[in-house]
């Protein structure tokens, strides 16, 4: 039997790199996939990726910071389905990388207010669900750590800092019906970034800042996440997982 067999997921960002292989990964393991975004073209890639390999998978343009938009989507496909047993939010964010003396005062508090909403709002659009049903997987993608900021980093570590935050908190409230939160860490996917002579050193950097001199590709993201929310990882929630290939020393 397949690790997910019968399980529904719901990915916000499923359009994107990190979102598509969370996607591919638990279709895979025999979810039915629902994918939100907004950039149409993207979400149909995805979802005929997934569809060629047998899987199934379902697209919608839904604005993860629209509180109507997020509940009744999420509530039609728990109609249609019978349960939610995955959220993932992997929506863009809005990184400013500026020093803190140097930060624009609006630009930094919407920042991180479209993180922090779309965070809330899809977890407690799939929370609803879960606690009727008393379980479900929520992860996220944070990385919390004091020891790895660094000057001009900005919004960048400040809001992986408030996903850790939102985690614990959640996991607390919603660990007595029995669903977990999760959040995973890299150190980057050079994969993720765009396939040109600008990004290579970037790329590199994120290599040799590795212990095993080897970063994590997008298959790893999205076998470690179908693992995650699966039964076999059921003993795991409250915590940040670390897949950097050494890059985040724990």
């Amino acid at each position: 039997m397949k690790l997910l067999e019968n399980k529904t997921a719901v990915i916000y960002g499923g359009g994107g790199s990190i979102g598509g292989a969370m996607g591919r990964a638990f279709a895979a393991e025999g979810a039915r996939v629902f994918l939100a975004g907004r950039t149409p073209g993207k979400l149909d890639a995805v979802a005929a990726s997934i569809r060629n390999e047998g899987g199934l998978a379902e697209t919608a343009i839904v604005d993860a910071l629209d509180e109507s938009a997020v509940n009744g989507w999420v509530d039609s496909i728990a109609a249609q389905t019978g349960s939610i047993d995955i959220s993932v939010n992997v929506i863009s964010r809005d990184a400013l990388f500026v020093p803190m003396i140097d930060m624009p005062i609006a630009a930094f508090g919407q920042a991180l207010d479209k993180l922090a909403r779309s965070l809330l709002l899809t977890t407690q659009a799939a929370a609803r669900h879960m606690v009727k049903q008393g379980s479900g997987v929520v992860l996220h993608f944070g990385g919390s750590d004091a020891t790895n900021s660094a000057p001009g980093l900005g919004t960048v570590q400040i809001g992986c800092d408030l996903v850790e935050a939102m985690r614990r908190q959640w996991a607390c409230e919603l660990g007595p019906s029995s669903i977990r939160v999760i959040s995973m860490r890299t150190g980057g996917i050079p994969e993720s970034l765009p396939d040109v002579p600008e990004t290579a050193p970037f790329k590199q950097q994120m290599i040799d800042a590795t212990l095993l001199k080897r970063a994590a590709t997008l298959e790893d993201v999205g076998r470690v996440a179908a693992f995650l929310a699966s039964e076999q990882a059921r003993s795991i929630t409250s915590t940040q997982v670390n897949i950097s290939c050494g890059a985040l020393v724990d």
